[in-house]
């Protein structure tokens, strides 16, 4: 893939109920949404962004209310999936207003869970939308471990603060640490989001980890529109069950395909080149 093209990038605002939602396109094409995930921002994708617009794609991006340059107009409550789902559809009309040209969506982590409401929601706005490990551990056959793991680092972040709840967060419910949680300094491309994300993170284990991890998919309306996704699996997740087995579980109750990605659960932000090669190859129907 040629890596040399640089798309200017484009920010711009759109208004949604309670927020600003701030979002950025480069390129020319059909959109690609890519919805970020956990404390990550617009700037969780700039690794690929240039790459999948080189492609021949409308690249948006944005950030999540509450988070980074998406200020609230109110309170910071726990949110709710389907408020983010629809977040995502404003952007999207805001870049895409033409109904009749569906849109390409990526999502990974709990922006793959927004991914999923809005596919459910406005299947005839999606060509084709890809879930990257959605957290979704109520889908699992035995949830209470991983729910009762992510409530401990809640409690925790608000007892001790956010070093020790970072670190049980990064390891499994039973004390393991994954050899793919433990990484080297961030790639050039992502380091100026750093700090937003630092940010960012008590509000993510305050507001989003629990609610979003805990909720529950529409299956019937992904069963409808499962032609459309695909659901995706990081190579190196192996052994992560909150990751890998809801979008396997997913693919068994939806009959929607699985893809091996690259990495593990950040492999778009690991292997940038490589993420971007496997994905426009999975958005072709």
């Amino acid at each position: 893939m040629n890596s040399a093209a640089h798309p200017v990038t484009v920010t711009a605002t759109v208004p949604v109920p309670g927020a600003t939602l701030r979002y950025e396109t480069r390129g020319t094409g059909p959109v690609l949404l890519l919805i970020p995930g956990g404390a990550g921002d617009a700037g969780l994708y700039e690794g690929m962004a240039d790459l999948l617009a080189a492609a021949g794609y409308t690249v948006v991006s944005y950030d999540q209310r509450g988070l980074s340059r998406s200020p609230l107009h109110g309170p910071l409550t726990d949110q709710r999936v389907e408020e983010w789902a629809e977040d995502a559809r404003a952007v999207l009309d805001a870049v895409a207003p033409d109904a009749a040209e569906p849109a390409y969506v990526y999502g990974g982590s709990s922006g793959a869970i927004v991914a999923l409401a809005l596919l459910a929601a406005h299947p005839g706005r999606i060509r084709r939308l890809v879930a990257h490990e959605p957290p979704l551990v109520e889908l699992l056959a035995d949830p209470g471990p991983y729910r009762a793991h992510f409530a401990e680092v809640r409690e925790l972040h608000r007892t001790r603060g956010l070093g020790p709840a970072m670190a049980r967060f990064a390891e499994t419910p039973d004390g393991r640490r994954p050899e793919s949680a433990s990484r080297g300094e961030l790639p050039p491309a992502i380091r100026p989001m750093a700090s937003r994300m630092g940010a960012n993170m008590p509000v993510f284990l305050e507001h989003v980890l629990c609610p979003f991890s805990s909720s529950a998919p529409d299956l019937d309306g992904l069963r409808a529109a499962a032609g459309k996704l695909v659901l995706g699996v990081g190579r190196e997740s192996d052994g992560q069950e909150a990751l890998v087995g809801p979008a396997r579980r997913l693919a068994e109750l939806t009959g929607a395909v699985t893809v091996v990605f690259p990495g593990g659960h950040l492999g778009c932000v690991e292997r940038p080149e490589e993420f971007a090669e496997v994905l426009l190859t999975a958005m072709r129907p």
